[in-house]
């Protein structure tokens, strides 16, 4: 998928030991599958044939399927302000697939006896157990943090927006990026899957759409850097907020 995955196991017993070290083999050969089905950058993975026209959905392995079905759910929750397609709809779920595929291996470690889990998928993190702590990125300063979120039990926060790959997210109705863009949106939840969707749709918004848009959204809470630097955050952003500790 072009980045970087990690593992943080804790609270491991040695009765539990063996399971939890097959479900990491399990986890990564899991994610590796994943993009061997699902990169826009091969050619051979099954979503840019699908592309072409070399396979029909109902040729494609479930998981395909499956993901393609949660995007077209997202699609109509978000009144299409997140979209699985290219311009031309060839399929893309790059918004939500990478998502989906931590939260998927971050419950596989932790249903195999894990106590304390975080996966942590390109800056896209899916935790179990705890307590943990997950910083937000200043977009405009590398290095730099802008916020902590504490994280007990199960808890996702993924991030979205153009300082790592550049202007990426556009306005599916214009094809082209919002006027008004965002440096950066992080979503807090408890599911990856919904929280990459979310943060994708509210960086096609742009500012004015999305800040009434995440402020309604039930289960999600939102930190927004805007285009000027400037931050704001949804109503119960604060109760998962932590010190950030400045050296």
């Amino acid at each position: 998928m072009g980045t970087v995955f990690s593992f943080d196991l804790r609270e491991v017993h040695d009765a539990d030991r063996p399971r939890v070290l097959a479900a990491l083999d399990g986890a990564v050969v899991g994610l590796h599958r994943v993009d061997e089905l699902f990169s826009t950058y091969r050619q051979d993975s099954q979503i840019s044939r699908l592309g072409r026209e070399e396979l029909t959905l109902s040729q494609c392995e479930p998981e395909v399927r499956d993901v393609l079905e949660l995007c077209e759910e997202f699609t109509y929750r978000s009144d299409g302000w997140f979209t699985p397609h290219y311009a031309g709809g060839r399929p893309d779920p790059t918004g939500l697939v990478k998502g989906w595929a931590v939260e998927r291996a971050a419950r596989m470690l932790a249903s195999a006896g894990a106590g304390s889990v975080c996966v942590n998928g390109g800056g896209d993190v899916q935790v179990h157990g705890g307590p943990w702590r997950v910083g937000i990125a200043d977009p405009m300063r590398r290095g730099e943090l802008l916020a902590v979120v504490e994280a007990h039990g199960e808890l996702a926060v993924a991030t979205s927006g153009p300082a790592e790959r550049g202007c990426h997210i556009l306005d599916p109705h214009t094809g082209r990026p919002p006027a008004d863009g965002l440096a950066s949106v992080t979503v807090v939840g408890t599911s990856l899957t919904e929280a990459d969707a979310w943060a994708t749709a509210a960086c096609a918004m742009g500012a004015e759409r999305a800040r009434p848009w995440l402020q309604r959204q039930p289960g999600a809470e939102a930190f927004v850097v805007t285009a000027e630097g400037t931050t704001w955050q949804t109503s119960g952003f604060a109760r998962f907020s932590a010190e950030l500790c400045v050296s």
